[in-house]
């Protein structure tokens, strides 16, 4: 299953950039980063088959465990993609949020999207380490 993050803004070079990249690379998965401007810009299709995760305010905090067990079903059930949507500064409207399978919130705080997206890289890399069994994940 492809993992795949479309995030509003360019990341550029920095420390941010090398953070995901950093994770990124770890992923034994398939993955793609796509990134749009801030405004406009198209969002690659949807192919049938494709979870949509937006990254959202409003959206379920999940451990890394249960973030892990929804990855790891949406793959057994043979999904093709999930695709984790990054909002610009303004985020999600009412209608995009009502077009995504999951609404994921990282904690209750905001975070600047470069740092989101870090975030969920290292979450992407840590739920797959999970459902290889690897022995750097501990729970407790």
């Amino acid at each position: 299953m492809l993992l795949h993050i479309v995030a509003r803004g360019r990341i550029g070079r920095g420390p941010e950039a090398e953070l995901v990249d950093r994770y990124m690379k770890r992923i034994a998965w398939p993955t793609r980063i796509s990134e749009l401007p801030d405004r406009g810009g198209r969002i690659p299709p949807r192919e049938p088959g494709t979870i949509l995760v937006m990254l959202d305010e409003k959206g379920a905090q999940l451990s890394s465990a249960a973030f892990a067990t929804k990855l790891g079903r949406w793959r057994d059930d043979g999904r093709r993609e999930a695709r984790f949507l990054i909002g610009a500064a303004d985020g999600f409207d009412d209608a995009d949020r009502a077009e995504a399978d999951l609404l994921l919130a990282f904690g209750a705080a905001t975070w600047p999207h470069l740092l989101a997206r870090a975030m969920l890289a290292e979450q992407l890399w840590r739920a797959t380490s999970i459902l290889a069994n690897h022995p750097y994940h501990r729970e407790g």
